[in-house]
């Protein structure tokens, strides 16, 4: 099983969109995938209607439960869900009692191995145990990138972060996100990306009037919007890359 983390240090730049695309692109190509929401706010999970027993979800954490507990079933064809919920908030404070916290993630992710192929993580915007965790499980870290400068100086803060912590930076993937040509400096940071974008993935996600309807819907955009979306295609294109860049 390969393991992809949605990551940003900052939020409000589209993981949550890419983390329910993604997955859904996955399984509808045949790719046993499930979806860990480990984001308190509980978007992803909501997304796909699904719902959490905050007590079992606490004791995975704390080693009393198996993860397998929280497997819930999605709407879609070889996708399952791990809905989040708001004990995820405490994760940092159980963490420190887990021994190394950073193999935590990995542990718990290991037997999945027997039923899926793939892990999708939508994280939280925040560096913490929990995201030490996530970089250590996470085989690629995708990471949506507005183009602007401040969302330029997170992905380069993330970076950093990763070669002071000793974490292979080379998992790194930066893609555009919410781009929006009609404003110049977005235009600009397209066409002339800057040095923290090297390793990025080429997919460009618009920024788009249906991915906000996702939340009207509460479904992935291949559920109600035309084969012909530009946002659609985006992700399309952006799964593949990913495909081809795991060999799943």
């Amino acid at each position: 099983m390969r393991s992809i983390a949605l990551y940003n240090l900052k939020g409000g730049v589209g993981k949550t969109a890419a983390s329910v695309n993604l997955a859904y692109l996955a399984a509808a190509h045949g790719v046993p995938t499930l979806l860990w929401d480990l984001d308190p706010q509980g978007a992803s999970s909501w997304y796909f209607h699904g719902a959490s027993e905050e007590q079992k979800a606490k004791k995975v954490f704390e080693g009393s439960t198996p993860a397998g507990r929280l497997v819930k079933p999605s709407p879609y064809k070889h996708l399952s869900l791990i809905p989040a919920d708001l004990s995820y908030r405490y994760l940092d404070i159980i963490l420190k009692k887990v021994e190394p916290p950073r193999e935590a993630l990995k542990r718990l992710l290991k037997p999945f191995s027997e039923q899926y192929a793939l892990a999708v993580l939508d994280c939280p915007p925040s560096l913490s145990h929990l995201a030490d965790s996530i970089f250590a499980a996470a085989d690629r870290v995708l990471v949506p990138v507005v183009p602007t400068w401040l969302s330029l100086r997170a992905l380069e803060q993330v970076q950093a972060y990763f070669k002071a912590e000793g974490f292979d930076p080379k998992k790194i993937r930066p893609f555009y996100s919410m781009a929006d040509r009609r404003r110049s400096l977005h235009r600009e940071l397209l066409e002339n990306p800057p040095a923290a974008m090297a390793r990025r993935y080429s997919a460009v996600v618009p920024y788009a009037s249906p991915v906000e309807r996702m939340g009207e819907h509460r479904a992935p955009l291949a559920a109600f919007a035309g084969s012909d979306d530009p946002a659609l295609l985006a992700y399309a294109e952006l799964w593949l890359e990913l495909q081809n860049d795991l060999a799943l």
